[in-house]
């Protein structure tokens, strides 16, 4: 069967990050088939390894997005192979469970170094790039972005941050023809929950919780958050420029 997005983002080349497991993995595998040239990113090398095996037109890339030399490395690793960057989608982000009362320095810093100041810093390595080709950048914040999550404040701000981050670039760079957009996914069936450490009890009675709060009945699958990622990286998007596109099932609604 042909997929839907062949062609699509023939020749583009993108750079996802968080790409080793969930959206970013499902996200990578769908750009590629849309034509795209992928680097994939991510800290641990064997998932991307898994990811790239799904499509040749994914390269990995094992780094740690929040060290200080590594968004211009990645930007020069796509540069070096393709000779350009087109798209930049900053997915890679952490969750945590931290109420008020438990609340840490420490991890609340790693949340702003992980969700908003390294997409911050790809975003500008990448940035001359997407000028010489009037480029995209594509956020992935979470419907916590603009709906309370009690005992993940933090998390939500971050999201939070990375909306406003998405709306302020988006009218900064519309001189320049660079479209910023985000996509705000529901409950996605991924690893963050356990890896923010918590009890695999735990995570399946969030995951039943969650479910029975969706109207449409059920948590969402990566592959239907990619399919929006890949709509809002298509050069035919023309006209789409700092918004953010809620895929939660309904969740927003209730």
């Amino acid at each position: 069967m042909t997929d839907q997005h062949t062609g699509r983002l023939k020749d583009q080349v993108a750079i996802v990050t968080g790409a080793g497991s969930g959206i970013g993995r499902a996200t990578a595998v769908a750009l590629a088939r849309a034509g795209a040239h992928v680097l994939g990113v991510g800290r641990r090398a064997e998932p991307l390894e898994q990811t790239a095996a799904e499509h040749p037109g994914i390269v990995a890339q094992a780094a740690d997005i929040t060290a200080e030399s590594t968004p211009q490395a990645v930007v020069q690793a796509a540069v070096d192979r393709w000779g350009r960057v087109d798209v930049l989608v900053n997915n890679a982000g952490a969750t945590a469970v931290m109420p008020l009362a438990d609340t840490d320095a420490e991890r609340v810093a790693g949340l702003l170094a992980l969700n908003v100041t390294a997409p911050s810093m790809l975003a500008q390595a990448a940035l001359p790039h997407l000028r010489t080709g009037r480029g995209t950048i594509i956020n992935v914040s979470s419907t916590f972005g603009h709906r309370p999550l009690p005992g993940g404040a933090h998390y939500a701000a971050t999201k939070a941050a990375l909306e406003q981050l998405t709306r302020s670039w988006a009218l900064e760079l519309a001189p320049d023809g660079i479209r910023v957009n985000a996509v705000a996914p529901g409950p996605t069936e991924s690893e963050a929950l356990a890896a923010a450490g918590l009890p695999d009890a735990v995570v399946e009675q969030i995951k039943q919780d969650e479910s029975a709060r969706i109207p449409l009945g059920r948590r969402g699958a990566p592959e239907e958050v990619a399919a929006w990622i890949v709509h809002l990286a298509d050069p035919a998007a023309t006209w789409i420029t700092g918004q953010i596109l809620t895929v939660d099932g309904g969740l927003e609604l209730v």
